[in-house]
C-alpha cells in the first residue's frame, strides 16, 4: 500500500486549482511523458486511459455514465495500437464501461490471443449527483466547491466518491494484480479511466497526495509501463 505524505492538500490550493481548470479546458491534454520501465527478464504492466468520449468533449461529469468514444477517441486508440503493437501482452483488464472496452479492443487488435477480464474495482470514480452536469457550469456557480469536488482528496461529491475512497478499491486491485503477474509470469494491460489511472499510477510510482491530485493522464494515445520484479 502506498504511504501517503502527511501534508494537508488544501495548502497547495493554487496548484490544485490550476490542475482542475486545466483538466476541464484540455481534458487528457497532458504532454508529459508517461513512465516506461522495460525488462526482458521480468513481466510488465501496461496502463492506459480510454480515448476521448462525448462527455469529455462536452465537458460533462461522466463518472459511471456509459459515454461512447468520439471519432477522435477512436483515432487516439489507434495511435495507442501502433505503440503497443510489438508488446507481448497476455491479459487485459477492463471495466464494464464501453469506453474502457472499446479502447482496449482497438489498442490490442494485433494481440490475437489476449484474454479480457472485467474488474470494476478500477472503474471510473463515481461523481454522484454531478454526473451528467456541466463542469463549466458548476465551476461558475461555486468555483471553490467545484475544485474541491474535482481535485480534493477526501471530499466526495454528494452521492459520489472522493479520491481517497477510490484508493480503497483500487489499491487492493493493484496488490492482487502484482501477485497475479508474479505467480503467472504474464504481461498485463489495463484499460483504465482518468481517476482509476490516477490512483494506479500513485500506487506504482509512490506518489504523494498533491502529485496524485494534480497529474493529468492523456486520453488514449500513450501508456505507462511498469516492471514487476520477483
Amino acid at each position: 500500500m502506498v504511504k501517503k505524505e502527511k501534508k494537508d492538500w488544501r495548502k497547495y490550493w493554487d496548484r490544485i486549482y490550476q490542475a482542475a481548470i486545466d483538466s476541464i479546458n484540455h481534458p487528457g491534454g497532458s504532454l508529459k511523458p508517461l513512465p516506461k520501465g522495460e525488462s526482458r527478464k521480468y513481466p510488465e504492466i501496461y496502463l492506459f486511459r480510454h480515448g476521448e468520449t462525448y462527455d469529455n468533449r462536452r465537458k460533462i461529469y461522466c463518472g459511471h455514465r456509459d459515454s461512447k468514444l468520439t471519432p477522435k477517441g477512436v483515432q487516439q486508440a489507434h495511435e495507442l495500437r501502433k505503440k503497443l503493437k510489438d508488446k507481448d501482452i497476455n491479459l487485459c483488464i477492463i471495466s464494464s464501461l464501453s469506453r474502457s472496452i472499446d479502447t482496449a479492443k482497438i489498442a490490442l487488435r494485433d494481440h490475437l490471443d489476449v484474454k479480457y477480464i472485467v474488474d470494476d474495482r478500477m472503474i471510473e470514480r463515481n461523481y454522484g449527483e454531478l454526473q451528467g452536469k456541466s463542469k463549466e457550469k458548476t465551476f461558475r456557480e461555486d468555483t471553490e466547491l467545484a475544485v474541491v469536488y474535482r481535485r480534493g482528496y477526501d471530499v466526495a461529491p454528494p452521492g459520489g466518491e472522493s479520491i481517497k475512497m477510490v484508493e480503497k478499491r483500487v489499491f487492493p486491485f493493484c496488490e492482487e494484480l502484482v501477485k497475479r503477474v508474479k505467480e503467472n509470469n504474464v504481461n498485463v494491460a489495463i484499460s483504465g479511466h482518468g481517476n482509476s489511472m490516477r490512483v494506479i499510477r500513485a500506487y506504482f510510482e509512490d506518489m504523494g497526495i498533491v502529485e496524485e491530485l494534480t497529474h493529468e493522464n492523456p486520453l488514449g494515445r500513450d501508456y505507462a509501463e511498469y516492471v514487476v520484479r520477483w
